[in-house]
């Protein structure tokens, strides 16, 4: 059987950043990076955004105690500088308040200590692996069905040319299933492929995104339905009319919209992390 550290090593060699002045955490988390073949740099008080670009690195692992009162401020200005680098904060104890501010702002995950560093690793390959799948489909063109223009050079959707307003993750479901247009994707399926991992029995994640993703769409686009749900399976993706008319519309190259790029933020789960 494939041990975990096997199965990250298949995302090849990374390069991450680690901010945190909690020695004996870090020596672990280095020794299981280094198992691994990646590099790193350790940092004890943050850097500028500059530095960081120069260090050219795949990932950040932070805890925002390091930062203390810039926490917010140098969160929201190194997400900003560098939006192709990975941010996984690591930090601990935290209100759920704390944690939607924190991923609003630009991290791509939130990990609680105390915590196991495999898992930390693991989290951080999985934001790295999401990033480089969104910038190999970015290449690819936005995908488009009727008004509806799906774009991941922009982490965004737009309907008749207005940004639908999606946060990050929200985008990143819509976009699983919009690729997959006709297919029933189960939430097990939906789960491991946006959030990266399994899916935790109980967890009620994917459902509370697809709301979220549809009252958004419902509201951008109200005469059409897109996303399906099929009771005890999952979810699929197809353009209907409401008022019973046009089907799925074929794939087409859109126009290029004239709207600026929109602030992309990802949100947690109201079940839990």
């Amino acid at each position: 059987m494939r041990t975990l550290l096997t199965e990250m090593s298949d995302a090849g060699n990374l390069r991450i950043a680690i901010l945190d002045t909690d020695s004996g955490f870090v020596r672990v988390l280095t020794k299981r990076a280094d198992d691994l073949g990646w590099q790193y740099r350790r940092l004890e008080s943050p850097p500028r955004p500059e530095e960081v670009v120069a260090m050219r690195v795949n990932a950040l692992v932070v805890d925002l105690a390091v930062l203390r009162d810039r926490a917010w401020d140098y969160l929201e200005q190194i997400s900003t500088a560098l939006p192709g680098m990975g941010i996984v904060v690591c930090t601990g104890r935290s209100t759920v308040a704390q944690r939607v501010r924190g991923l609003r702002l630009g991290a791509d995950d939130w990990v609680t200590k105390p915590c196991h560093p495999e898992e930390v690793l693991a989290r951080v390959e999985a934001v790295v692996r999401r990033r480089k799948r969104a910038s190999a489909r970015a290449d690819e063109g936005p995908l488009a069905f009727g008004e509806l223009e799906v774009r991941a050079d922009q982490f965004q959707a737009f309907a008749a040319g207005r940004s639908v307003d999606l946060t990050r993750r929200e985008f990143e479901v819509l976009e699983l299933l919009a690729q997959t247009q006709g297919k029933v994707l189960q939430r097990e399926e939906i789960y491991q492929s946006v959030w990266g991992y399994a899916m935790a029995h109980g967890d009620r994640s994917v459902d509370v995104f697809i709301r979220k993703v549809r009252q958004k769409l419902e509201k951008a686009s109200p005469d059409w339905e897109y996303i399906h749900t099929h009771f005890g399976v999952g979810y699929r993706f197809e353009r209907e009319s409401r008022a019973g008319g046009e089907g799925a519309a074929p794939l087409a190259a859109p126009q290029e919209t004239a709207e600026s790029e929109s602030p992309v933020s990802s949100e947690p789960a109201e079940t839990g992390r």
